[in-house]
């Protein structure tokens, strides 16, 4: 591997700090994206319950602040419980916004990977072809040299691309994952808010 990246020469090293930063952005975001810290499907029900029998009480909202992503949304609507429907639903709305933005976190960063990496083997493809001919000369070419150019070359685009491929096909997933995401809590918090209203039983 080390013989692999001496021959890509310098611009490969470009290429791989960008795979660490897309593998640390992967491995983080399968982390943070579970249910289970993001919407748990039992919040709801017990915090219903946990509503009915003693109300709004500040370690309910405590508990709820410092759980799940979710409960950040129950909490604003719990904290406006006796305010209009207006009110209450401007409150989620504002958490929700918030928690879209953790929900989101890092996903620019990763998808701009996948576009740059694309691009930095595109800059070593150049590098490469630049000692190519580089290594021309009137009295005739340097083998070496020739060589070294077309190693560059090749390996930086196919290191460029190999990062690329991964890095793009994560950023949807993650994306079509925060999509799914979303609408799970939007019907949950939709449930909480006519529930709060006398809309709906829980």
């Amino acid at each position: 591997m080390l013989s692999i990246i001496e021959a890509a020469g310098w611009p490969i090293w470009f290429i791989l700090l960008t795979s660490v930063v897309a593998l640390a952005i992967i491995g983080e975001r399968f982390w943070s994206l579970r249910t289970s810290v993001v919407a748990p499907r039992d919040l709801l029900p017990a915090t219903v319950r946990e509503y009915q029998s003693k109300g709004v009480t500040q370690d309910l909202l405590n508990r709820l602040q410092q759980g799940p992503l979710i409960g950040r949304i129950f909490a604003a609507a719990l904290a406006n419980e006796k305010s209009p429907r207006e009110v209450i639903k401007d409150s989620v709305e504002d958490a929700g916004r918030a928690v879209m933005l953790e929900l989101e976190r890092f996903l620019n960063t990763l998808g701009t990977i996948a576009t740059v990496s694309t691009l930095l083997g595109l800059f070593g493809t150049i590098v490469g072809m630049i000692e190519i001919f580089g290594s021309q000369t009137p009295s005739g070419g340097n083998p070496a040299q020739l060589a070294h150019g077309i190693s560059v070359a090749l390996y930086n685009t196919l290191f460029g691309i190999g990062v690329a491929i991964p890095a793009v096909i994560f950023y949807r997933h993650f994306r079509n994952r925060v999509d799914v995401l979303v609408v799970e809590m939007e019907s949950q918090a939709i449930k909480l808010v006519e529930i709060l209203r006398g809309e709906r039983r829980a």
